[in-house]
């Protein structure tokens, strides 16, 4: 198959092209770069010297249509909500990893993005692409929104507790940590090095865009619609999320049994990993891999179960996920390409 690259720059994309590369089934025909157009990709990215042959392109629908099968955005916000619906209309099925389709209310794009939303009729067309909650759906979408990489660490710690109706929706607090690369390959002045080296900072506490995208789908999986408590940290570190959340337990079982619970909701999930009872996942143990790691711990005094979710923020939280969409999308099997070991240590 015959995939493009819309957005071919930031780190997601070049993220892509190294798990794509390995992919049995799909070959990069095709990279769009509105700022970097006629470059070549050695150019940005000498590691991929000898990976991928000519230069960055123009976006042209007519081309891409002779060109390619398949197609994901790695552009930012609004990029995709102008041009992924040319590449759908032209039979191209998509997968966009950035969020203009992942909130189904266009008020609440509006809100929290500052930015005018993709159209009513195209959110409520657009599949959210976490498989481990609708793969069903995916299998049948033209087109999937990726979920961003914070709400799949959060998502994946909190589906089965809070679809299963074991903790409290209005007491969950998600405390999440990740590494500089999930701030984009732009420079600012809080991932200068000089600013986070041996440092770690609280950036956008109650106004992180990857809150309404929680909230609705803690929502669509609890039948109730609560408002999380979300904090965001960079730490210094490249790659990696690790989120921590608390949550008021409601049901009356024990750690043992809740281990249980959770390993039977991701029983036919390869992607999902527990730790055993008594153990908490590292970042490390996901690096430039698919997987999320889960630890689960009740503190039996104050009645609270706190759940520990890692996952690399570029694979898991972006391009991998991306990558098991396309392949259910496609109907092959979802680890197909994305079945490897992290690089530890």
């Amino acid at each position: 198959m015959k995939v493009a690259i819309i957005g071919g720059t930031g780190y997601g994309a070049v993220e892509l092209l190294r798990l794509l590369h390995i992919h049995p089934y799909a070959e990069v025909k095709a990279i769009i770069s509105h700022s970097s157009a006629g470059k070549s990709l050695t150019e940005l990215y000498p590691h991929t010297d000898g990976f991928m042959q000519g230069n960055m392109e123009t976006f042209d629908v007519a081309v891409l249509k002779e060109q390619v099968d398949f197609a994901f955005f790695a552009a930012p916000p609004g990029v995709s909500r102008d041009l992924l619906p040319q590449l759908v209309e032209a039979g191209i099925r998509c997968v966009d990893l950035a969020g203009d389709f992942r909130l189904k209310d266009p008020e609440v794009y509006h809100k929290w993005y500052k930015a005018d939303p993709a159209s009513q009729a195209l959110l409520e067309k657009a599949v959210y692409g976490l498989p481990e909650w609708n793969k069903r759906e995916i299998a049948e979408a033209d087109f999937v929104a990726n979920p961003g990489c914070y709400p799949t660490a959060a998502l994946l710690g909190l589906l089965p507790a809070v679809h299963n109706g074991l903790v409290d929706p209005a007491s969950i607090i998600i405390d999440a940590k990740s590494g500089l690369s999930g701030a984009g390959k732009s420079p600012s002045a809080v991932t200068h090095y000089s600013e986070i080296n041996e440092n770690m900072k609280a950036y956008k506490l109650g106004s992180h865009k990857h809150i309404p995208e929680i909230e609705q789908l803690l929502a669509e999986a609890g039948g109730t619609q609560q408002p999380v408590s979300f904090s965001t940290q960079l730490v210094p570190m490249t790659r990696g999320i690790m989120a921590t959340i608390y949550a008021n337990l409601q049901v009356g079982l024990s750690e043992t049994e809740l281990l249980e619970l959770y390993e039977k909701y991701y029983e036919t999930h390869p992607f999902v990993r527990l730790r055993p009872q008594g153990e908490w996942p590292a970042t490390k143990e996901v690096a430039t891999s698919n997987f999320c790691d889960i630890g689960l711990h009740l503190d039996e005094r104050t009645n609270r179960l706190t759940i520990v979710s890692v996952i690399d923020n570029l694979v898991k939280g972006a391009a991998g996920q991306g990558i098991q969409n396309m392949n259910i999308m496609q109907g092959w099997e979802q680890t197909t390409g994305l079945w490897m070991l992290p690089v530890y240590p």
